[in-house]
C-alpha cells in the first residue's frame, strides 16, 4: 500500500491510499479520484517530502548518511498482526461452522427471528440497508472481518 498527498484543482489537499502506484495512474486516468471537499475530479499528487531522522531527533551527532543502515520497518506492530491471526481463525470458523445462505441471508434470518423456521448458523450477504433494517428489527446480525486480501 501506497498513501499519496492529492491536491484537487481548487486547491484542497487531502491523502488517499493505493495499492501500487499503478493503481493510482489508472484511478486517475479513468476518472475516478475526486476532491471529498469539493468533488473536484481534477486530482493530482502533491509535492511529498520525505520523512528523515536528524542526528538529534536520533540521539546523536553524526549526520545521517546513505550508507547508514537501518532497521527493517513493520507495516504492521506484531501486536496488530496476532490480533488480525486471530481475526483469520475466527472467520475461518464461521465458515465451517455455518450455512452460506448468499443473498438469502435477510430473508432467513427474519425467518429465524420470527421462529418460522429452526434456528441455525448461517452466513450469507447482505447490503448495508438491509444489514441495518435487520438490527432496527431485533435480529442480531455480525458482519466477518475484511481483509486486504479478500475479494470485497
Amino acid at each position: 500500500m501506497i498513501r499519496y498527498d492529492l491536491l484537487c484543482g481548487d486547491g484542497h489537499g487531502f491523502d488517499a491510499w493505493f495499492r501500487s502506484a499503478s493503481d493510482f495512474d489508472s484511478q486517475e486516468a479513468r476518472g475516478l479520484l475526486s476532491c471529498p471537499a469539493c468533488g473536484s475530479v481534477d486530482v493530482r499528487k502533491a509535492l511529498m517530502a520525505p520523512a528523515l531522522a536528524s542526528a538529534r531527533s536520533r540521539g546523536g551527532d553524526e549526520p545521517v548518511t546513505p550508507e547508514a543502515e537501518s532497521p527493517p520497518v513493520s507495516l504492521v506492530s506484531g501486536r496488530d498482526e496476532k490480533l488480525r491471526g486471530l481475526l483469520r481463525e475466527l472467520k475461518a470458523h464461521v465458515r465451517q461452522t455455518s450455512e452460506d445462505v448468499g443473498e438469502r441471508f435477510p430473508e432467513v434470518a427474519r425467518q429465524m427471528h420470527a421462529e418460522e423456521i429452526e434456528h441455525r448458523p448461517i452466513r450469507g450477504r447482505a447490503t448495508a440497508q438491509e444489514a441495518k433494517a435487520l438490527l432496527e428489527e431485533g435480529v442480531p446480525v455480525y458482519p466477518l472481518p475484511a481483509f486486504p486480501e479478500d475479494e470485497n
